[in-house]
């Protein structure tokens, strides 16, 4: 059911699509044929999909790790924005260290502004039972107004130029293909290392157990409030590690569009993936191809580029009704005659 569900769901995501795509008078067979080609069409345009699903990956293995505990991180475009803020800080006034060490320690210190800002809903969860989807929520637009105040006025590029000073050259993540940077190693090591540690280790086994069951998580002796402490700082470091990621190897600087959506995505990829780090890379790769393949869609087939954040919102939708057959079992009482 685990397989059958999501495969069913994404099914009735693509027929609900073509309903939308027939009520805007588009022909669905050529709307959804228009945005592979525009996806995958070419060496670039696959190279553009790839690009864009890392940060989606990367989101979304961030917010599988809290949501294994039943823990709602619904922050974690916040948190990706932190990563960005923390690269850009290093990059523009820790010009006392050595070139070559700039990037290496943007990175982490990107990935602990993450892990900062998610600490702080996991620590009011822990030790005060704050409902987690508001504080998580809320704090998602603090770091976008925070990040935008940054790159309009107090560390805007002299000369009227748009966001902060471009890093220096050197310290931007080389490519390895094309458009695809080396930052997709960084990706699939993640993939690997949260595989290994959520399923082959005790930490990961106790994790399961609090989402599943928490009170014979305690009855066996686990702290569930250290656990919540210690898997919000990992999921919101790896989405801190997505936004520096991407900034040092894409834009270069901090600027408008830093909060694009990769974190809220991460939360579909999250639950399409049934919280499995490799599926993820599948479900990162489809969900990017609705992205670079919406683009296609104004040219071909006059269709706003909205139309694939449209479809992307149905993808999520049939999920969600689809998980509920996954979690529980229906059955069928039959009252006997009395």
């Amino acid at each position: 059911m685990a397989i059958i569900i999501p495969l069913a769901s994404f099914a009735i995501s693509i027929i609900l699509g073509a309903l939308v795509l027939i009520a805007s008078r588009a022909n669905p067979i050529q709307t959804y044929g228009a945005m592979i080609k525009g996806a995958f069409g070419s060496a670039r345009r696959f190279q553009y999909t790839i690009v864009e699903s890392l940060p989606l990956l990367m989101c979304g293995l961030g917010v599988g790790i809290a949501f294994r505990l039943k823990f709602w991180n619904i922050g974690a475009e916040g948190q990706y924005v932190w990563g960005a803020i923390g690269i850009t800080w290093v990059m523009q006034f820790w010009k006392f260290l050595p070139t070559p060490m700039l990037l290496p320690i943007g990175l982490l210190v990107g990935m602990i502004c993450g892990a900062i800002w998610a600490g702080v809903p996991g620590y009011l969860k822990a030790q005060w039972s704050v409902d987690e989807t508001l504080t998580t929520l809320m704090l998602n637009y603090v770091a976008i107004g925070l990040a935008e105040y940054l790159y309009i006025n107090a560390w805007k590029a002299p000369l009227g130029n748009m966001g902060t000073p471009e890093f220096a050259r050197e310290t931007w993540l080389p490519s390895v293909w094309g458009k695809v940077h080396s930052g997709i190693y960084i990706a699939l090591a993640l993939v690997v290392i949260l595989y290994f540690f959520l399923y082959k280790t005790r930490w990961g086994f106790e994790l399961n157990m609090i989402g599943k069951n928490p009170r014979a998580a305690r009855y066996q002796g686990v702290s569930i409030k250290r656990n919540i402490v210690l898997a919000m700082l990992l999921s919101g470091a790896i989405c801190g590690l997505a936004g520096s990621v991407n900034t040092a190897a894409i834009a270069h600087r901090l600027t408008k569009g830093v909060n694009g959506g990769y974190g809220f995505t991460g939360i579909i990829i999250a639950w399409m993936a049934g919280l499995n780090p490799f599926a993820s890379i599948i479900v990162a790769i489809v969900m990017a191809s609705l992205t670079t393949g919406a683009d296609a869609l104004q040219i071909a087939m006059k269709l706003p580029e909205s139309m694939g954040e449209v479809l992307q919102g149905l993808v999520l939708i049939p999920l969600l009704a689809g998980s509920i057959f996954v979690e529980h079992k229906l059955v069928i009482i039959k009252k006997e005659a009395v």
